[in-house]
């Protein structure tokens, strides 16, 4: 007797969902994994900004001293 109705027809529909639910599953955890990384603040990029400022003259050595020891505290 042939396969007819559920049997046959349908299991490749089930398939087809769970793979389509698998991707998307890889692809929400890979945009909220880059996105939680985008969000951190890079401390070299203070630090950074803080050697500018202190070229610029916007703050003297003393200054820019306390602020880089507050950035270290910080990462701790």
């Amino acid at each position: 007797m042939p396969m007819m109705g559920y049997g046959f027809g349908f299991g490749w529909v089930v398939m087809l969902l769970f793979w389509l639910f698998v991707i998307a599953a890889i692809v929400w955890l890979a945009l909220t994994l880059t996105h939680s990384q985008r969000q951190r603040p890079d401390e070299s990029d203070a630090l950074h900004i803080l050697r500018e400022r202190l070229a610029r003259g916007e703050i003297d050595v003393d200054e820019f001293r306390a602020r880089r020891a507050a950035l270290e505290e910080s990462r701790r």
